[in-house]
């Protein structure tokens, strides 16, 4: 059970830095097209991660301090460094100031964090 419950988590991160990602992405497109994109992947992830999350703990019941810190500072980690390359691939108007507000709602709106 710890196995799958550490693979879950991982899911669970690798779908929440996702979403995140392409959520400030859509905020930085003045482009409705490709805004719509990023929109509809920032969703498809964060779909995945409700049920990744669902089948950690049910969402009646919180996740442990310990697993919550380090929920956040990975997602917070990865999201950051997505970002950074994307800005050294070219792309403008990306804000990573953004990154510990889309991190704190996102974890919200799971019931990972209160």
């Amino acid at each position: 059970m710890v196995q799958n419950r550490s693979k879950l988590i991982k899911l669970l991160i690798g779908n929440l830095s996702n979403s995140i990602v392409h959520s400030i992405l859509e905020k930085s497109l003045i482009d409705e097209l490709h805004a719509s994109r990023y929109r509809e992947e920032s969703l498809n992830s964060l779909t995945l991660a409700k049920k990744y999350r669902d089948k950690i703990n049910p969402t009646s019941e919180s996740l442990p301090n310990k697993d919550i810190e380090d929920i956040r500072s990975t997602i917070k980690q990865k999201v950051n460094l997505e970002l950074n390359l994307r800005i050294k691939k070219g792309y403008t108007n990306i804000s990573i100031d953004l990154v510990d507000q889309g991190v704190e709602i996102t974890l919200k709106k799971l019931k990972i964090s209160q």
